[in-house]
């Protein structure tokens, strides 16, 4: 007897030592989970989340259980059977209507002047030296620093002063519109006692051009304003003789209209 409950004995002892796995296997799945969960929530991938959720859904709890994915897109099902909601989505879609219709107008009366523009260039064979082009800002003119500058001057020459004149008549709009006339230089550094730096030369080429388009009696200054951006807003690779021709140049934004309520 005593030997048999001695060996009944071991046998339990031995059940217990190993009693601790079952929790330990348990608590170690949970973690995992427990860090997946975690890690595709913190995915911005929908899709791989959803995957990662069925695979291991079928891995530890056969598909039911804590890892439950919920595609967020259903809400928007519930909003098609809302009557109230899809009525209150229409009033965006309104002003978002009456703002494209305005800025149509606004465009078709910007490339009006750009085709007039465009019929000066061509009949004054300036291709190659004036540009203007229908940008987010507004309507832009480039035209090259050659065709009113001396190299390194800021004064437009007198044999250019006619073309600085014609180019103001078709600024004359009514009403008006906010015209930004701006400078701009290659990267070489300027040799000359007049400037310091291609920035001052910059500001004084838009300043003194825009003095010559002022001088139409029919301009009003208060619509006009200069800027000088030096060589820090170049439109073409300053390593090449072409790029850096292209870079020297004054530019004439004009801007869209804004009324009275700020549109």
């Amino acid at each position: 007897m005593s030997r048999r409950k001695r060996r009944q004995r071991k046998e339990e002892q031995h059940d217990n030592s190993e009693s601790w796995l079952l929790p330990y296997s348990d608590l170690m799945t949970l973690l995992l989970a427990l860090f997946i969960v975690l890690f595709a929530a913190s995915s911005v991938d929908a899709q791989k989340f959803q995957r990662l959720s069925q695979v291991f859904n079928g891995i530890f709890l056969g598909g039911t259980g804590p890892i439950h994915y919920q595609n967020p897109i259903e809400n928007d099902d519930h909003s098609k059977d809302n009557p109230d909601h899809e009525e209150e989505e229409k009033e965006p879609v309104i002003e978002e209507e009456n703002t494209v219709d305005f800025d149509l107008e606004e465009q078709r009366e910007l490339e009006e002047i750009q085709a007039k523009i465009n019929m000066y260039i061509q009949k004054n064979d300036l291709n190659d030296k004036f540009e203007i082009s229908y940008t987010d800002e507004g309507l832009l003119l480039r035209i090259r620093d050659n065709v009113l500058f001396a190299s390194g001057k800021a004064k437009v020459r007198e044999k250019d002063v006619k073309t600085a004149k014609e180019v103001a008549e078709f600024l004359k709009m009514d009403p008006p519109r906010n015209i930004i006339i701006s400078g701009h230089t290659d990267n070489v550094p300027i040799r000359n006692s007049e400037f310091d730096s291609n920035w001052d030369l910059s500001v004084m080429r838009a300043i003194n051009f825009m003095k010559v388009l002022l001088e139409n009696g029919d301009l009003d200054p208060r619509w006009f304003s200069a800027k000088g951006f030096g060589e820090f807003q170049p439109i073409a690779d300053n390593d090449t003789a072409e790029g850096r021709a292209k870079n020297r140049r004054v530019e004439i934004l004009i801007l869209p209209r804004i009324n009275d309520e700020g549109i």
